[in-house]
């Protein structure tokens, strides 16, 4: 089996998730109310399923395009990371005119159709390896591994705060009526470790920051959790969802990482925040409809 592709950014990620939900429309008739895929992989064998449902909400089932097939896959191969492996099965749900949500599992066993032989369960840990505490029992059991032994306790992992830049946040410029997304960090280096380089939060404002962040309208959410990119157990803990106050658009990322291990959000939205008061005011429906726009890339 080949190694694992060029891993994928984030903005990668997301650009290809649109594409596949733009590759499945062709499938489906005109009038759908709701379209769901299913992909489940392990080594070589894959399977997928796509079904729509119309205003009466049945599902029904189509074939699935030949690009989404590879979408997926090139998804599976991008998302992969060798300190926890990639995922095993996805859900992708449409709903009419343009919401989507995209659940990955990369523990749980997939509702194969048809149970893969033993051997796709290795394949599936030649090509995309990871740590032995990442594999779990029912997996192990398939291709002959000895259980995992009683997990030791591990040390809380410190986020180290970058020092303070010389340049103060700046309220944010942006015009009214425009959205400007957050980045969760701001980058990543040659080795996949995460840069940050923020001015850490005063401590006595980080309360009034964490209210505003999560007291603002989710705009778009996954019924799963993501990984946490600095855990090094591979804990599952990240909310999948998306808010906006009407000028920001911010992922469920950074609240949860300035809440558990104190990552600065960027210093222009903690800026507009604190202009505000840390107060969010009502946000109407078209601006609501405009960031979910933003994020799925219709806009």
């Amino acid at each position: 089996m080949s190694q694992p592709a060029t891993p994928l950014s984030e903005q990668d990620q997301q650009q290809l998730v649109r594409q596949i939900g733009r590759a499945m429309l062709p499938a489906v008739p005109q009038g759908w109310q709701r379209i769901r895929a299913e992909y489940r992989a392990a080594g070589r064998h894959i399977e997928v399923d796509l079904a729509f449902a119309g205003p009466d909400g049945q599902l029904r089932p189509v074939r699935p395009p030949m690009d989404v097939v590879q979408m997926f896959g090139q998804l599976r191969a991008g998302m992969y990371h060798p300190d926890r492996g990639t995922w095993l099965s996805a859900t992708y749900e449409i709903e009419a005119p343009a919401a989507f949500t995209v659940d990955f599992n990369a523990e749980d066993e997939p509702r194969w159709r048809n149970t893969p032989p033993p051997i796709g369960f290795r394949d599936e840990l030649q090509t995309f390896p990871r740590p032995d505490r990442l594999i779990p029992d029912w997996w192990r059991q398939r291709v002959g591994l000895p259980p995992l032994p009683a997990p030791e306790p591990e040390p809380q992992q410190e986020y180290q705060v970058p020092p303070p830049s010389q340049a103060a946040p700046q309220p944010d410029q942006q015009q009214p009526g425009e959205l400007r997304t957050a980045k969760v960090y701001d980058g990543k280096n040659d080795d996949g470790r995460i840069i940050v380089n923020r001015q850490p939060i005063d401590p006595q404002l980080v309360d009034s920051l964490l209210n505003y962040l999560e007291s603002a309208p989710v705009v778009l959410a996954a019924r799963s959790y993501d990984l946490d990119e600095f855990s090094q157990s591979g804990e599952q803990d990240v909310p999948l969802n998306f808010r906006t106050d009407g000028t920001w658009i911010w992922a469920g990322a950074v609240p949860h990482y300035l809440r558990k291990y104190g990552l600065p959000p960027e210093p222009e939205l903690v800026a507009h925040a604190a202009a505000r008061g840390f107060q969010v005011g009502e946000v109407s429906n078209q601006t609501q409809d405009r960031a979910v726009s933003i994020i799925t890339g219709q806009s």
